[in-house]
């Protein structure tokens, strides 16, 4: 691997430009007319500018991105997080190209993609799965005693879904058939594809997952994360490892990670997400994410290996190397989402000019950020500007550590979700680690105060 094509933009495009860079690995940066003057144009060795900027355009205009690869002379991609990173199609396209693909072979894509299925391989894996329907749900069978041998409420998924999306309550047999009536037509607006599945909703559940990596030949888990504190079911705060699971179901869910991964011949990092719920003391698999995940960078706080350099190791052939028992865990870490936002006003997204951005430093602390004062965020991509890491040798020290590095951070201009992750952090609730994935909507006033 000589030069590397980043098909991304913002945070994740220079936190792989610096990995690669420190490998002696030439950088291409992909940008929008719109992020001409970014902080990945500017770090990386060369920028091609790919469209104008819709994303639709640009960082998904699957053309235009193999193209700037073949004229800039590179011959590998990586895809970051988002955009075309679990597209299987474009994967193959890469390969075709003749191009190295810094990511898992497309048909694990395909199949991990596709939820149903990849519910179906994680019982072939001994993952435990939460009781729900066996593939895609026929929608001229019988629901009703479908959903009763289920128990309510459950939820309906589409089985093409992912991050978040797709996802319905149904709380009785009254709104059944017009839930999944309007699942489905959501799933084929979003997804391209009706189906759908079933699965038992976990009442207060906490989301954890295994960071997993592999060479296709050997397998690994780095240790586990929690991803409980989320609002409408995206992440906002993570940690690792997850605080207050049961020593054998923690064991449970890393080591049938590892299996799912090995029965799949998974190369590269991925990621087995599960729900826990504390009441009935049970995990559960929801999915499998076929790429770098945002929170990536606590688990290499707690392991001290550099998941992008490890990428890009794999992906030009190199073997892993070592096994689970080189593999240390130590200390906790915490990552705090900074979006451009404003948690006051339903987070209402803040485009506009950064006047200043002061993060903070200190011992066990990393910032992964997209942008610096004077640059302008535009109203066209996702809103996060970037990542606070902090890492102390204990779950108590890092919520002290990080609540000293949130207080002085200051970023001026534009509204950004700092003063919400002040308040969470001081939030009982989070730090007993009795939080779950609708906290944030349960705590009255936690959204109100001022900024």
């Amino acid at each position: 691997m000589k030069k590397l094509l980043i098909a991304n933009r913002g945070e994740i495009a220079v936190r792989i430009i610096r990995a690669a860079k420190e490998m002696g690995i030439a950088t291409v940066a992909v940008a929008s007319e719109a992020d001409r003057e970014s902080d990945a144009a500017r770090y990386a060795d060369e920028c091609a500018v790919v469209g104008p900027a819709p994303a639709g355009l640009s960082y998904l205009n699957q053309d235009a991105v193999i193209a700037a690869a073949a004229e800039t002379g590179a011959d590998a991609v990586h895809p970051g997080y988002g955009f075309l990173s679990e597209n299987a199609g474009f994967a193959r396209r890469v390969q075709e190209a003749g191009l190295i693909w810094v990511g898992p072979n497309p048909d694990s894509i395909d199949l991990m993609g596709d939820k149903a299925r990849a519910r179906q391989a994680a019982i072939e894996a001994g993952v435990p799965v939460l009781a729900g329907t066996d593939g895609v749900l026929d929608v001229s069978g019988d629901l009703e005693a479908l959903a009763e041998g289920i128990g309510y409420p459950l939820v309906v998924k589409a089985s093409a879904g992912g991050g978040g999306r797709g996802i319905r309550r149904i709380d009785s047999r009254t709104d059944l058939r017009s839930t999944v009536e309007v699942a489905q037509a959501e799933a084929l607006a979003a997804f391209n594809s009706s189906d759908v599945y079933f699965e038992r909703f976990v009442t207060h559940a906490r989301h954890v997952e295994v960071q997993i990596f592999g060479d296709g030949e050997s397998w690994v888990h780095l240790g586990d994360r929690d991803c409980s504190m989320q609002r409408r079911q995206q992440k906002v705060i993570e940690e690792a490892p997850a605080p207050g699971l049961p020593d054998d179901l923690r064991e449970l869910m890393r080591e049938t990670s590892v299996e799912l991964a090995r029965q799949t011949a998974y190369v590269g990092a991925g990621t087995v997400e599960f729900l826990y719920d504390p009441e009935r003391q049970e995990i559960a698999f929801i999915e499998m994410n076929t790429r770098l995940q945002v929170e990536h960078p606590i688990s290499e706080a707690i392991t001290g290996i550099d998941l992008v350099r490890e990428q890009l190791r794999i992906a030009a052939g190199e073997r892993l190397g070592y096994g689970q028992s080189d593999i240390r865990l130590d200390g906790h870490a915490f990552e705090f989402r900074i979006n451009a936002e404003d948690p006051n006003n339903n987070f209402m997204p803040s485009p506009g000019r950064i006047e200043s951005l002061d993060l903070s430093g200190g011992p066990g602390v990393r910032a992964d950020f997209g942008f610096r004062a004077g640059q302008t965020v535009v109203p066209f991509y996702d809103s996060l500007l970037g990542k606070l890491i902090v890492w102390d040798v204990d779950r108590d020290h890092a919520l002290a550590r990080a609540a000293r590095v949130l207080d002085e951070t200051e970023i001026a201009g534009i509204s950004t979700t700092v003063p919400l992750m002040r308040r969470l952090v001081a939030l009982d609730d989070f730090r007993s680690a009795t939080h779950h994935t609708t906290t944030i909507e349960s705590v009255p006033g936690l959204l109100g105060e001022s900024a």
